[in-house]
């Protein structure tokens, strides 16, 4: 494996993924690789940049039926086109979508390619992360699941155990539909309860189908947690099953729509606990599976207060040190975003000025975190041998 190699996957056609006027828009994107080009993040030493081309049929169809495929490709030009859950407020149609919703796809599986192959030992895909996209069906934005694609890939090209760990404010739904009755597949998602929040799902009952059970783990977090609670939530749990399931890579979709800022949900994260969130992921790849680490992108709707600096931190932490939360961002790139979404505050720092805290999870109370986190637990650590009420486990 090239130890001081990762890859960045990224070619500004992947801003082509565009719905329009819709909260999914691409300038998130464009101003996070912007940043981390202005901050120095792209030009370190080991970072090896990748340009990716189209998923093909056959890897989409690994996952997407070949059916749906058809759809996507007629939708854009038939206006009346309806059904597959295109065409709808949510998945409006584009031109080109198939193309576009394929570079995606063929982004992330370009970085778990790398990882794969041993050419890098970690990599990421800031475009993707497209989470809730069914076998046969658009949801939540998402056309074609390009973290599924992936794993599936993995699972086809010889590994065994694949983790996927996903932090966005909403149910990693698609990609644990995908791999509900796989054993081979660990899905964690730490979410925004779904009786507040789309998709509706990500109840802590649901762990797996009859033969892979405990391989589909969730956390859902009542409104207004921050990073106290999210943080000990996450240690709470995700370290625990990572260890226990022993996998050979890990797979993360890193949405920061789990920010106070973001308008379409209500956790209370700062960026400073998002940054504090990749660390732990790379630690915890670093631990069980040699560094083997693909990271994508997901949600996020405050395009210039939160997102770019999000990801930022995180194509940090995927290419070698963290970026210092005091780092100040540069004139260039504050006028940039300043054009493209005038009237928009534009951050100076790095840091929302929030110092993590790290707190062990104390067990059994009446905090409403924790009491989340405690039905988790005793829904998913026996079934590793752990104990759901020893907060040592």
């Amino acid at each position: 494996m090239a130890d001081d190699v990762a890859a960045v996957v990224w070619d500004s056609a992947l801003l082509d993924y565009d719905m329009g006027d819709h909260p999914l828009n691409p300038v998130r994107v464009e101003l996070t690789m912007a940043l981390a080009r202005e901050l120095g993040v792209l030009d370190r030493p080991g970072v090896q940049m990748i340009t990716p081309g189209q998923a093909s049929d056959l890897d989409l169809t690994r996952v997407h039926r070949a059916d749906y495929l058809d759809a996507v490709r007629l939708a854009p030009i038939d206006p009346f086109f309806t059904g597959w859950g295109l065409n709808t407020p949510d998945n409006p149609v584009f031109d080109d979508m198939h193309e576009a919703s394929a570079r995606i796809c063929g982004a992330t599986l370009a970085a778990a390619q790398a990882v794969w192959h041993g050419t890098a030992r970690r990599a990421v895909n800031v475009a993707g992360g497209l989470h809730h996209a069914m076998p046969a069906r658009a949801a939540g934005f998402c056309v074609y699941n390009d973290p599924a694609v992936a794993i599936a890939w993995l699972l086809e090209n010889g590994a065994r155990r694949v983790a996927y760990i996903d932090v966005d404010v909403h149910h990693g739904d698609g990609v644990q539909a995908v791999f509900y009755d796989d054993p081979r597949v660990l899905t964690v998602s730490l979410h925004e309860t779904p009786l507040a929040l789309f998709p509706g799902t990500g109840f802590a009952d649901e762990i797996g189908g009859p033969n892979a059970e405990g391989t589909a783990v969730n956390v859902p977090l009542p409104p207004s947690t921050g990073d106290a609670g999210w943080l000990r939530a996450f240690h709470a749990i995700v370290p625990s099953v990572v260890r226990a399931f022993a996998p050979e890579i890990i797979v993360s979709q890193c949405g920061a729509d789990a920010h106070r800022l973001d308008p379409l949900a209500d956790l209370r994260l700062s960026v400073d606990g998002q940054r504090a969130a990749y660390i732990a992921m790379r630690a915890l790849a670093d631990e069980v599976c040699d560094g083997r680490w693909v990271a994508t992108g997901g949600g996020g709707y405050a395009l210039v207060e939160v997102v770019p600096r999000a990801w930022a931190h995180l194509l940090a932490v995927v290419t070698g040190d963290p970026l210092p939360p005091e780092t100040r961002i540069p004139q260039p790139w504050r006028a940039l975003a300043g054009s493209r979404r005038p009237g928009t505050t534009v951050p100076e720092t790095m840091t929302d000025g929030i110092e993590p805290p790290v707190e062990r999870w104390p067990g059994p109370n009446e905090d409403a975190v924790d009491r989340a986190v405690l039905a988790t637990r005793t829904a998913v650590f026996p079934l590793y041998g752990l104990d759901p009420h020893d907060p040592r486990d």
